[in-house]
């Protein structure tokens, strides 16, 4: 089973209720069944025989999962317990027990692994499906290109794997990402800049772990813009920067601190730690096509930690976190590229 390699998570973290706190999940159902430690103990009872995938509870809380990866990345062993949450899932679908939420879900990725391309030369933007359905998003990349000078081919189309593997399909996301590495390798693309943190990841962490190779160096947009140096009019003035999922639990990557340095950003602190995530499951990719309420309440929860909801700018890392925000909890969130784009 491929929770075979993460032996130390399921030893160590059924025991342990150190980074209980920082289960987004948890804090907004108040279930033990949707806290680390849990779930490690309900993965080990599938070695002991007292639990199976037949439990139709077990395999949805193991859906209902943020996967933001705040536990790993403070964890101070680094037990992978997101690591281990990935894993089971491909045991569940393995085991042909995913639900039929997900089934319906996965298929739809599966056939969307099309794109093309509007453009010429081997820079290249790949405008994601979830990036592009923001207008203002879309438009605050257009400025930023063009204030550095540079008018990249724009890729637009489905999936590139990440879902597909976050939900537990490994086979088919392996497939899509050989598939998109062939498509930049036939356009000739050197340089992919990428708007979404999840699609960044999916290229510099899972496809290396599929042992796909890209034919280009992949960079966030955020990383782009920070290295181009651009000259602002203005300083982007009191913010709250809630930590992306991706870029820092993931990555650890800086690029966001570094642009919002070059902004002049002073950065409030948010809520009662910086621990936590704030982006209504924005690890978990389709968290939100999956569990519409919950992220409603993952938005709620961040809304009820706000000094001021309507005046306070709020910046994220991605258009999901934004559009959760937003929708669910009539918070003044932007992106970074947005905020950097307004002090053009």
């Amino acid at each position: 089973m491929h929770i075979d390699k993460f032996e130390d998570a399921i030893m160590n973290c059924r025991f342990c209720f150190m980074c209980r706190h920082l289960s987004p999940i948890g804090n907004v159902r108040f279930t033990e069944v949707d806290t680390p430690r849990v779930r490690a103990a309900m993965i080990y009872g599938l070695r002991t025989g007292t639990n199976s995938f037949d439990d139709e509870d077990f395999v949805a809380a193991l859906y209902r999962q943020d996967l933001s990866a705040c536990c790993r990345h403070h964890c101070v062993n680094h037990f992978d317990e997101n690591g281990l949450a990935l894993a089971v899932r491909a045991d569940v679908v393995e085991a042909g027990k995913a639900p039929d939420a997900v089934k319906r879900l996965a298929a739809k990725f599966s056939r969307s692994s099309a794109w093309k391309v509007e453009g010429k030369g081997d820079l290249a933007w790949f405008l994601d499906e979830s990036t592009a359905s923001d207008k203002s998003a879309v438009a605050a990349a257009k400025k930023l290109f063009a204030a550095a000078k540079v008018s990249p081919k724009v890729i637009t189309g489905g999936s590139i794997g990440k879902a597909l593997k976050v939900l537990g399909y490994l086979p088919e996301a392996k497939a899509a990402a050989e598939k998109f590495a062939a498509f930049l390798r036939e356009e000739g693309v050197k340089t992919l800049v990428v708007s979404n943190p999840a699609a960044v990841n999916a290229l510099k962490q899972d496809y290396p772990g599929f042992g796909v190779k890209l034919p280009c160096e992949v960079k966030s947009l955020a990383g782009f813009v920070a290295q181009a140096k651009l000259k602002f009019a203005k300083s982007a003035g009191e913010v709250y920067a809630l930590a992306d999922d991706f870029i820092r639990n993931y990555q650890g990557c800086k690029c966001h601190e570094n642009l919002l340095a070059q902004l002049k950003a002073t950065c409030r602190p948010f809520g009662t730690n910086d621990e936590e995530s704030y982006n209504c499951g924005e690890g978990a990719v389709v968290l939100d096509r999956l569990h519409p309420q919950l992220v409603k309440s993952l938005a709620e929860y961040v809304a009820a930690r706000a000094d001021d909801p309507k005046k306070d700018r709020l910046v994220v890392g991605s258009v999901y976190a934004k559009r959760a925000l937003v929708k669910y909890g009539k918070l003044n969130a932007v992106t970074i590229e947005e905020l950097t784009a307004s002090c053009l």
